[in-house]
């Protein structure tokens, strides 16, 4: 079988996760720079700010780099369920002195497109990766036609065998403990997500490409652990939020750094799909997981001016505190010392 690294191209078959509003092109420069592959998430980026983080990274290293982006169908808008979401957020507009006739509806994230992938041919990137599945065929040979390998997320190990069997190079096992949104496109019962290692395992026994292993892992042991149940490598994310590449807001940094990063869960209160973050204000009030709140990525814009207002006064109360289960790794370091602190976990397998 073809190894992680030379799929990556990387010295380490190490993935730095791509994390959408905490960083930009600067972490991926700095990760890919220490021999790990640096990543860019895309779906927030219009074309114009894309174009100028894919300069800024082909200037920053000659490394290979990869660049992220979601794969879901776009919902059809419901002016019921919007309505019904902003009557649930409207004793906060009070609060907040938010007029709620002047919010803009609005998806906040797009899925992968034709256009997009023109863009992403000027440069070349060496990997592709998706999360909630994986474009179309012909999207895909649009990736495959510059050389890119693609890689993209599995929460089951059905979902796995899906990607697979349609044209995936690795697939990323993604624990129920991993930040941010959870990647299953298959079934929406949260039920059937496994924990990382009690998912991994599975997922190598169940298919021949090689398995990257993703959600709590924060240090060298958590990375040796992986290894020793048969990953191929392993993509971190939460520990690099506190580096000085990453662009996390104050009280994200604040709330990563405290007691309250013990307690995350959840979430489809910011987009509308489950999403693990640190328990805020919100979260405790409407609960977690609002039946209210429209399908993703249509609940960002009723939320979006709840957020601006706490931010400036320095709160994170109505903001999307992403975060894995295991803070513990977050350290106020360079991304590249970061980088070399995780490494030390695959000495006894490579």
């Amino acid at each position: 079988m073809t190894t992680l690294k030379q799929i990556l191209g990387t010295e380490l078959p190490l993935i730095q996760a791509p994390m959408a509003g905490v960083q930009g092109s600067a972490m991926v420069v700095a990760v890919s720079n220490a021999g790990a592959l640096g990543s860019l998430p895309g779906a927030m980026l219009s074309a114009d700010t894309m174009r100028s983080e894919l300069a800024a990274i082909r200037a920053g290293t000659d490394k290979p780099y990869n660049v992220n982006f979601f794969c879901h169908t776009p919902p059809e808008p419901s002016a019921e369920r919007e309505a019904t979401w902003r009557a649930a957020l409207a004793p906060y507009y009070a609060e907040f002195d938010i007029d709620a006739t002047s919010i803009p509806t609005g998806p906040g994230r797009n899925p992968f497109s034709a256009e997009v992938a023109n863009l992403l041919a000027e440069f070349k990137p060496r990997v592709v990766s998706f999360h909630f599945g994986l474009p179309s065929e012909a999207l895909l040979a649009q990736v495959r036609g510059w050389g890119a390998k693609v890689l993209a997320s599995a929460t089951t190990v059905d979902e796995a065998l899906w990607l697979e069997a349609h044209g995936a190079d690795a697939v990323i096992a993604q624990g129920l403990e991993a930040g941010g949104h959870r990647g299953h496109f298959l079934s929406h019962d949260l039920t059937k997500q496994l924990g990382t290692f009690g998912l991994l395992p599975q997922v190598v026994r169940a298919i021949k490409l090689p398995v990257i292993a993703a959600g709590g892992i924060a240090d060298a042991n958590g990375v040796a652990a992986a290894m020793a149940l048969g990953a191929a490598g392993v993509q971190v994310g939460t520990a690099y939020m506190l580096t000085p590449e990453a662009t996390t807001s104050v009280p994200h940094r604040a709330a990563l750094k405290s007691e309250a990063a013990r307690h995350t869960a959840l979430t489809n209160l910011f987009t509308g799909r489950p999403a693990r973050g640190i328990v805020n204000r919100v979260m405790r009030e409407l609960g977690p997981i609002g039946a209210a709140a429209p399908e993703f990525p249509l609940a960002t814009s009723a939320i979006a001016p709840l957020r601006a207002k706490a931010e400036a006064k320095g709160s994170g109360d109505f903001s999307p505190l992403w975060s894995g289960q295991n803070a513990t790794g977050c350290r106020e370091v360079p991304a590249a010392e970061v980088t070399r602190a995780l490494a030390q976990g695959f000495s006894t397998s490579l």
